[in-house]
């Protein structure tokens, strides 16, 4: 099992470390950033921005964007470039574009496709929260059988401790393998979305119920503009809640360690969220909210098997 959990992330490295976002830097290797919104510059856009002020970082830095086509004319083939980035960041993007033209913003356009999206890797996120239910049952007998053959390390005890394992797996119908093959499934769509956002500068270029798509929140606070602080405080609650009914924890150690890494997470994404753009606090706030949504589902179907 641990052979193919490391040939399954060897695969999404190699998917994924082909074609990631870049982040524009100048003659001193310091990345760029937008004074006016207080956003990275993105050196691998596929299309060219419309905003002046943009379009000028981009020429001070080197960058030459002619050859790129404006937004709304983007094809979803193009010149091949490597998997990630024509089969799954290229035509993620023109979806984005192609959704913001038809409901005419690219705000709406990033919740309604996180949502699909979500919804399309619903029935195997649902599939690892009820794998995760069952090891719970299912420890209790694990932890016997571990103890049982703790001081064994001969070939034949490890061979009976593999065989009532299995048995064990069979009876509470866990499959040891799942979570890798469900992981691999779910990351690369989930973080290929959000490399398609970064990469369209048309999408930072408009607003959403009032906030533009491009300004952080470092920036807006320091123009005086503390409306923003929704965002942070949406990111901050959304990832709390969406990490404490997190469905994967399976013994108490188990618990206290899920209980500090949540923290930690939870603390390290407040911080960064002080420097997302509206666009990306969108994405990240909808997406943890389904999350959340989800979870409240599974203890639904839970309670009434328990019932």
């Amino acid at each position: 099992m641990k052979k193919i959990s490391k040939y399954l992330i060897l695969l999404f490295l190699v998917l994924t470390l082909s074609g990631c976002t870049k982040v524009l830097k100048d003659e001193n290797k310091k990345a760029v950033v937008n004074p006016t919104t207080g956003q990275s510059i993105t050196e691998n856009v596929l299309c060219r921005p419309t905003d002046s002020e943009t379009i000028k970082l981009y020429e001070e830095n080197g960058k030459d964007l002619t050859n790129l086509p404006e937004c709304s004319q983007m094809k979803i083939t193009g010149e091949y470039e490597s998997i990630w980035n024509s089969f799954f960041v290229r035509p993620l993007a023109w979806v984005i574009i192609k959704v913001g033209e038809l409901v005419n913003s690219s705000g709406l356009a990033i919740i309604l496709i996180t949502l699909a999206i979500r919804l399309i890797l619903y029935p195997i996120t649902q599939k690892t929260a009820m794998q995760s239910e069952n090891i719970k049952k299912a420890q209790p007998e694990i932890d016997r059988i571990e103890k049982k053959y703790k001081d064994k390390t001969d070939q034949e005890s490890m061979a009976r401790k593999g065989q009532e394992m299995m048995l064990i797996y069979k009876k509470y119908d866990i499959n040891p393998l799942s979570g890798c093959f469900f992981a691999l499934f779910q990351i690369p769509l989930l973080f290929a979305f959000l490399e398609a956002i970064n990469r369209v500068p048309a999408i930072f270029e408009g607003k959403f119920l009032g906030f533009e798509m491009g300004l952080t929140p470092l920036v807006a606070m320091k123009n005086g503009n503390f409306i923003y602080l929704i965002l942070v405080v949406l990111i901050i609650a959304t990832t709390y809640y969406s990490f404490k009914m997190n469905k994967t924890t399976t013994t108490p150690e188990m618990q206290k360690q899920n209980n500090m890494m949540m923290w930690f997470m939870v603390i390290f994404i407040g911080f960064m969220s002080f420097q997302l753009s509206s666009a990306i606090a969108i994405y990240w706030i909808v997406s943890s909210a389904f999350t959340i949504f989800q979870n409240i589902i599974t203890d639904k179907v839970l309670s009434h098997k328990k019932n």
